[in-house]
C-alpha cells in the first residue's frame, strides 16, 4: 500500500544501465511506486525488450539508448528525454562494469574503461541532469555505490577505486547542490546475486565464505534494494543528503 510520503506518481526517473540486471530491478520497483521510468543501455534491442517487459505489466516505461561515458551523447540524450517525456526529477546512476585481474597485470585501457563507466559516467550524467534540477529548484540523484566503496578485495582494484571515488562524488554533489533543494545520496549493495557476481556465487568456496562472513548468513536478492531506492527517490528523504545506505546484510557492521 502506498503512502503519500513514498508515492512517486508523476515523477520522471532516469535509471542508467537498466536494460537488465540490478538496474532493471530498480526501474521496475520505482515504476511500481508510480514513477515514469526511463531505461537506458547501449543495445537498442535489449532496451526495447526491457521496456516491453515493464509495459506488459502496466508500468510506464520508456527507453533511450546512449553511451553514458560519452559526454556529447549524454547531453543530447538528456535534452531529448526532457523534451519528449518531461523534466527528470530523479536520476539513478546505476551503469557499471566489472573486470577482474591481479593489480600488477591490469591493462591501462581496461583500468580506464572501468573508471570511465563506474565513476566518470555518473559525473557526466549527474552534471547534465543537475543543470535542469538547479533551474527548477528541486531534484534527487541516487548513485549506486558498493561495499567496495569502503573496503578492498583482490583482483578488482579499478572497481574498488571507482566505487570509492563515487562515494566521494556523492558527497561533493550533495555539498554543492543541496542549496538548490537537490538531494544526492548513494546505495551501497553488499554481495547480491546478480549477473555481475555470477562468477562469485557459482564458486562454491567463495559462496560458503560469503555466507559465513555475512551476519545475515546469505546473499542479498536484487529486490531488496527497491525499498532504499524508493525512499531516496521520494519526499521521505527530503532532508537526507550526502549519505550512503549500505544494504549488505551486516558485513560492514561486523568488520
Amino acid at each position: 500500500m502506498r503512502t503519500a510520503l513514498f508515492d512517486l506518481t508523476g515523477r520522471v526517473i532516469l535509471v542508467t544501465g537498466s536494460s537488465q540486471g540490478l538496474g532493471y530491478t530498480l526501474a521496475r520497483g520505482l515504476a511500481q511506486a508510480g514513477a515514469t521510468v526511463i531505461l537506458n543501455g547501449r543495445s537498442p534491442a535489449r532496451l526495447d525488450e526491457a521496456v516491453a517487459g515493464l509495459r506488459e505489466v502496466g508500468l510506464d516505461a520508456r527507453g533511450y539508448a546512449f553511451d553514458v561515458t560519452d559526454g556529447s551523447a549524454v547531453a543530447s540524450a538528456i535534452a531529448r528525454i526532457e523534451r519528449e517525456v518531461g523534466p527528470i526529477d530523479v536520476l539513478v546512476n546505476n551503469a557499471g562494469i566489472q573486470r577482474r585481474a591481479p593489480l600488477e597485470q591490469f591493462d591501462t585501457a581496461v583500468w580506464r574503461e572501468v573508471l570511465d563507466t563506474n565513476l566518470t559516467a555518473p559525473f557526466l550524467v549527474g552534471q547534465q541532469v543537475a543543470r535542469g534540477m538547479i533551474a527548477r529548484g528541486a531534484g534527487k540523484i541516487i548513485n549506486i555505490c558498493s561495499l567496495m566503496s569502503e573496503v578492498g578485495r583482490p583482483t578488482i582494484a579499478p572497481y574498488a577505486t571507482a566505487k570509492g571515488g563515487l562515494k566521494m562524488l556523492t558527497r561533493a554533489m550533495a555539498t554543492e547542490w543541496a542549496q538548490h533543494n537537490i538531494q544526492v545520496n548513494g546505495i551501497g549493495p553488499g554481495y547480491f546475486k546478480t549477473e555481475m557476481n555470477r562468477a562469485l556465487f557459482e564458486d562454491e568456496q567463495f559462496d560458503a565464505w560469503i555466507t559465513a562472513r555475512t551476519p545475515a548468513r546469505r546473499w542479498g536478492e536484487p529486490e531488496e534494494l527497491i525499498g532504499p531506492a524508493v525512499f531516496l527517490a521520494s519526499e521521505a528523504s527530503s532532508f537526507v543528503n550526502g549519505q550512503i545506505i549500505y544494504v549488505d546484510g551486516g558485513i560492514l557492521a561486523s568488520l
